[in-house]
């Protein structure tokens, strides 16, 4: 394990400093940040200013009411801009061109309050009860598996793309002959991976503390949906499972090929399966409780991303979690055996691209 540590603290100390990397993390943690912030920077307070002329209605939480002397100066007041609407007389509206569709719905309800409170009628408004799931935070937990799909899907390509790129380095370089002289192969491999698997813990703690205080900046943690600790926690296991498979499949097909130019081509079954892996799983998050979703949550390595969109989207029980853990786990260590045999018997053949077929005789 030595040399192991030893290659993997290597890994992180050379690429931690490298520019890439730093601005990648700046614009993980922007990226994630702006999203809490973009609703309220396109959608303002979520209230409406409303010119009145005459008896002004009463208060309502959406509208905010402007008092003016005559049409005229409510007119003007539209067409400038100082005011989405306003209210003439109690029974007519002017916009400037077409009244929005939400302010026009509820300008309606309130003129409909104002003539049934003239006409002294109360009216004892509905009680809502839920006797299902509380679906209180459901658009929020939609919201978060979402952005959880495309944050582990951006963290598994790029981290396994790093190791593919410098397996192919070192191989083109043959700096691997050099390496190989002082540490098997297997702790050569394991080193990168681990090495590189920090930096992507990293990056990924770095996104979700960007993420976790915008929220609080912008007032939208108090809408955040129980239990965020069990998603956060979530996010990170099922990072370093399905890291550690695709990392690996990245490895074994990295060290077939001497050229940058080649990898590409050769990573295709790869990042084909990771394609296919983020699709499920994005459809998981609209849908968590599907057949689909249920299904390909359990099964490797799919249930890398589609069972933490599961956590976060929905409920799903501890039996079925320790189920996808476990078979991920399996899946991983078949990789690891594979890849071992690949990895040994083609780092060190430079030159011409290697065919899998031939390393595996």
């Amino acid at each position: 394990m030595n040399g192991l540590l030893l290659v993997a603290q290597r890994e992180v100390r050379t690429r931690i400093r490298t520019k890439s990397f730093l601005i990648s993390l700046a614009i993980s943690a922007i990226l994630v940040a702006a999203l809490a912030f973009l609703p309220k920077a396109l959608g303002g307070d979520g209230t409406f200013d409303v010119g009145v002329v005459g008896t002004a209605p009463a208060p309502v939480t959406q509208l905010s009411y402007s008092r003016y002397p005559d049409e005229a100066a409510a007119r003007k007041a539209v067409i400038g801009g100082d005011v989405d609407a306003a209210l003439i007389g109690g029974d007519r509206v002017i916009a400037n061109g077409e009244l929005d569709q939400r302010l026009g719905l509820i300008l309606e309800s309130v003129h409909r309050d104002e003539q049934v409170r003239a006409a002294g009628v109360t009216v004892t408004p509905l009680r809502v009860e839920s006797v299902g799931a509380d679906a209180r935070y459901q658009g929020v937990r939609t919201g978060i598996a979402t952005l959880l799909v495309m944050v582990l899907f951006f963290l598994f390509i790029y981290s396994s793309m790093y190791v593919a790129m410098g397996v192919v380095e070192e191989k083109g370089s043959r700096i691997v002959e050099i390496l190989l002289t002082s540490v098997r192969p297997w702790q050569l491999l394991g080193g990168k991976i681990v090495g590189l698997g920090v930096l992507g813990l990293v990056n990924l703690a770095v996104v979700v503390a960007a993420g976790l205080a915008a929220s609080a900046a912008t007032g939208f943690a108090a809408d955040l949906p129980p239990g965020m600790g069990g998603i956060v926690v979530s996010a990170l296991v099922w990072f370093v499972l399905g890291y550690a498979f695709f990392a690996v499949l990245a490895a074994t097909f990295g060290s077939l090929v001497s050229r940058q130019e080649e990898l590409n081509t050769v990573l295709t079954p790869m990042t084909t399966l990771m394609m296919l892996t983020y699709v499920t799983a994005y459809f998981a998050a609209v849908q968590p409780t599907g057949t689909v979703a249920r299904v390909l949550s359990l099964v490797p390595p799919f249930s890398s991303m589609v069972m933490p969109v599961r956590t976060a989207a929905t409920g799903v029980p501890l039996g079925e979690i320790l189920i996808a853990v476990a078979l991920m786990i399996v899946a991983v260590v078949g990789v690891l055996l594979f890849a071992s045999r690949v990895y040994q018997r083609a780092v060190l053949r430079t030159g011409a691209r290697v065919r899998l077929g031939e390393v595996l005789r």
